[in-house]
């Protein structure tokens, strides 16, 4: 199967798909290195606690991400010092219902739905999201400039999510 056609998608979703998968691989392996440099220097991580809102910068979020913040985030999961982080879930992802938004030039804006599973002392805790990635697809390799993770239950009061989404 060549890389323009995944599953019966083809064009930029296909090679968006493919993408995001390769993301929620890396992160269930808790390879964060590799995961940053998915990242564009200017790209935006947010994990919002409005369900509808997009004006992240003036709203309550439980991540809002730049570069400099995901390289604290990443340091404190994978140095050992943080209690989340010597006592880590193991994760699960499952990416799918990819709807193309916009495709212009190199820029891809893709919608899913992710069902991660969590597991920790015996216990499974599923976080079930609304995602939005938007990919620029350069000369230098895909890059992510912006990933929205809308969790389903973001007003619910959460706990043990330590982990990036």
């Amino acid at each position: 199967m060549s890389n323009d056609t995944l599953n019966g998608f083809s064009g930029p979703l296909a090679k968006a798909i493919e993408f995001i998968w390769r993301e929620a691989e890396l992160l269930d392996r808790k390879d964060y290195a590799q995961w940053s440099a998915l990242w564009s220097e200017e790209g935006i991580y947010v994990v919002p606690i409005d369900a509808e809102g997009d004006d992240f910068a003036a709203s309550l979020n439980y991540a809002f991400d730049d570069a400099r913040m995901r390289a604290l985030r990443i340091e404190r999961l994978s140095a050992g010092f943080s209690p989340s982080a010597v006592d880590a879930a193991r994760t699960v992802r499952t990416v799918s219902r990819f709807r193309l938004v916009e495709a212009a030039g190199d820029l891809v804006e893709v919608h899913s739905a992710q069902i991660l599973y969590a597991y920790k002392r015996g216990v499974h805790t599923p976080f079930v999201a609304d995602l939005e990635h938007r990919i620029r697809f350069a000369a230098e390799g895909p890059r992510l400039e912006r990933k929205v993770v809308r969790l389903i239950n973001a007003q619910d009061a959460l706990g043990a999510i330590g982990f990036l989404l």
